[in-house]
């Protein structure tokens, strides 16, 4: 237990018999409930994980899917056998090793303390993560970080791909829990419904953990394009459930103009430049389509600002830690 609640990890695994062994060998003793999920994996990580359970008894619960549903099913599962376990708090480490055992109290500690609903683990805190994360997943991951941003309206949370998190099961029976993305996109959509729920997010500082003999699933030209379109539709989503159904905004308003007015400016720019090339030099379009060409880009980008502005003001309370504990 950690400061009097219930505490559970879930560990994905999915053809990790190399690595899980350490992971279970080096959990903290606070931890109340191992919780590892096994993906259906091709090798013997199922085998690894059962010898553990002469020792370890009812702390170390194996749960088995039947068909391999990806890493977010994985975590889905592992939270509702927590909440079946009735741990007043679930958090999840890879089954790869690249979770420093030392940074979970760290982020563990804001939710038992119910200083916020949710706690994600940083790994971009420090300038280390330049030098040790691989340069192409850096990237991708900034990027997609940044569409999570604009997509789950928690403009704070700077590292969306990092799966070291912790939830309250208070939090997690909001949630539809089967209705949260699947696969690798599971961190960022669970991001996008905890915002709707009005949950609390914060990050927290941890070291970045690669080079211990982890081999990468993800294939960075094929996942970017798949979660790129999951969060436009996200947040459209999330406006809609949000600012629409649950309470109204104005700021609907700002974000439908500038999605409106920018496209059509783009494409406005576009025929001008198209009829002043070399080949229609003979092609003229009045100076007023030049002024209006001007207006609509402006316009659309002052109200895409204005609307990301105010979704930002409006999400204000759910960034920071309650500090009354």
């Amino acid at each position: 237990m950690l400061e009097n609640k219930r505490i559970a990890v879930v560990i994905p695994a999915y053809n990790e018999a190399n690595l899980v062994s350490k992971v279970i060998e080096t959990m903290p003793n606070f931890v109340d409930k191992i919780i590892v999920v096994d993906d259906r994996s091709t090798d013997n990580t199922v085998e690894v994980i059962k010898k553990y359970q002469p020792k370890l008894k009812d702390k170390l619960v194996l749960v088995e899917h039947g068909k391999n549903q990806g890493v977010g099913a994985a975590i889905i599962s592992g939270y509702k056998r927590g909440l079946e376990l009735g741990v007043d708090v679930c958090a999840v480490m890879a089954g790869d090793g690249q979770m420093d055992p030392a940074d979970l109290e760290k982020i563990l500690t804001p939710v038992v303390k119910e200083r916020c609903d949710y706690a994600k683990g940083n790994r971009l805190f420090t300038g280390q993560a330049w030098k040790i994360i691989p340069k192409h997943r850096y990237l991708g991951n900034a990027f997609l970080s940044l569409l999570t941003k604009i997509a789950s309206g928690y403009w704070h949370v700077a590292d969306s791909q990092s799966g070291y998190t912790a939830i309250s099961t208070e939090a997690l029976k909001k949630l539809d829990l089967d209705n949260i993305y699947k696969k690798y996109g599971f961190p960022n959509d669970i991001l996008v419904k905890l915002n709707v729920c009005n949950c609390r997010v914060v990050d927290i500082p941890a070291r970045p953990v690669y080079n211990v003999g982890e081999r990468s699933k993800i294939r960075l030209w094929k996942v970017v394009p798949t979660l790129s379109l999951m969060l436009l539709k996200d947040f459209f989503w999330r406006l809609c459930q949000k600012y629409i159904i649950r309470d109204f905004h104005p700021l609907i308003f700002f974000y439908l103009l500038g999605i409106l007015l920018l496209p059509l400016g783009l494409g406005l720019g576009l025929v001008i430049l198209y009829t002043n090339t070399p080949l229609n030099s003979g092609v003229s379009l009045p100076v007023g389509w030049i002024v209006l060409c001007a207006l609509l880009l402006i316009s659309g980008m002052q109200s895409l600002f204005f609307g990301m502005w105010f979704d930002m003001d409006y999400n204000r309370n759910l960034f920071k830690a309650n500090e009354k504990n």
